[in-house]
């Protein structure tokens, strides 16, 4: 009986410091029901019942024209702001910040690796 009431506790605990996490993490804009702050205090106060009611509440926003991109400058370099910072620190925001960047993702969609890669195959032809 012990054990199952310590594993509750170590579970209830993980669960509040997500939503802890969770809430001081997310952009202001994405902050739905109360302010930034008093989400993070209501979590923090009310331990399990503040983190619930932060899960229940805030769902991940669907509207594509919210989705934050990166401005351009004159000469087309892109400009970060700190939106853009915030979130590309939160897990959710991750995704769509960086889907706008114009940034390779592996070798394979870099095309000067690629360009480099067939020079340096055709300078080395394969040994047969």
């Amino acid at each position: 009986m012990l054990l199952s009431g310590a594993l509750l506790a170590l579970f209830m605990t993980g669960f509040w410091l997500y939503c802890l996490t969770d809430a001081i993490l997310t952009p202001v804009p994405d902050c739905r029901g109360l302010s930034k702050q008093a989400w993070v205090a209501v979590i923090a106060v009310t331990f399990v019942g503040g983190a619930l009611a932060w899960l229940i509440i805030r769902r991940p926003v669907s509207d594509p024209s919210r989705v934050p991109a990166p401005s351009r400058f004159g000469d087309g370099r892109l400009s970060w702001t700190a939106a853009d910072d915030a979130a590309a620190r939160h897990p959710a925001g991750r995704a769509r910040v960086t889907d706008h960047l114009a940034v390779p993702k592996g070798p394979d969609d870099d095309p000067e690796f690629l360009r480099a890669l067939g020079r340096a195959i055709r300078r080395n032809p394969p040994v047969s």
